[in-house]
């Protein structure tokens, strides 16, 4: 039997796990999302914070962000299936199976986000009549009013825009040292979090549509690290020191 040791990062896994159930707990039970979605809306201009048509900020923070991460992907997978002198004019101490990590969590972390929003029916702060909208306010675990129940499924929750960028929390995997792996965790959770923030100002999400997709992508790039070292432990997936 192989026995796995762990890294400080790696045995976040369960404590993340058990604070995203509490997170989510504090949100459905108490109107925290409302409180700080208030701070964004002007209710006498009936408006908010950031117009959605607005085109620079749709550009540096919607649709920008979007295209990089996925042009990074492709340089990624790139290097994840070219020679290994590639990867080593980058860095000699990059190894192939991390760069997967980082694939594997970009390519679900968005993924399982969209399926949870199919599946979710919870509306955007735009969509209901707190904010102007035509639905009432109903939580992830609440049952809509009786004759009140939308013809359409809402796709609010969680928060699939940021999902791209806190994915690239996983950049601490690529790393050996404490400084270069909280310099990666501290890029994705910037660009998640830039591009939730600006999701919330124009009315398109809650604050905890941001907050669970944070701590599902972290969860997704802890999971897929013990995923891809297994088998490399095990199958020799990957060569040696790669």
């Amino acid at each position: 039997m192989i026995k796995r040791v762990y890294s400080a990062m790696d045995r976040t896994l369960w404590p993340s796990i058990v604070l995203l159930l509490a997170i989510f707990a504090v949100f459905e039970l108490t109107p925290l999302d409302l409180i700080v979605q208030d701070w964004f809306y002007d209710f006498d201009q009936a408006s908010w914070l950031v117009d959605q048509k607005a085109f620079w900020p749709r550009v540096f923070f919607y649709n920008g962000p979007k295209y990089v991460i996925i042009a990074f992907a492709v340089a990624l997978l790139v290097f994840s299936v070219g020679p290994r002198r590639w990867l080593k004019r980058v860095s000699p101490r990059l190894r192939k199976r991390d760069l997967c990590v980082v694939l594997a969590t970009l390519a679900t972390g968005p993924s399982l986000i969209a399926l949870s929003k199919a599946t979710t029916n919870v509306f955007c702060p735009y969509d209901i009549e707190r904010y102007g909208g035509k639905v009432p306010y109903v939580k992830v675990l609440e049952s809509y009013p009786q004759g009140q129940r939308p013809e359409k499924r809402g796709r609010g929750f969680p928060a699939g825009h940021a999902s791209g960028g806190y994915a690239l929390m996983s950049l601490a995997g690529l790393w050996f040292t404490r400084k270069g792996r909280w310099t990666g965790f501290a890029v994705g959770m910037s660009l998640g979090t830039l591009m939730g923030v600006y999701q919330m100002f124009k009315g398109a999400h809650y604050l905890s549509h941001t907050v669970v997709t944070v701590f599902v992508c972290w969860i997704l790039f802890l999971v897929w690290r013990r995923v891809f070292h297994a088998a490399e432990e095990r199958a020799g997936i990957f060569s040696a020191g790669s």
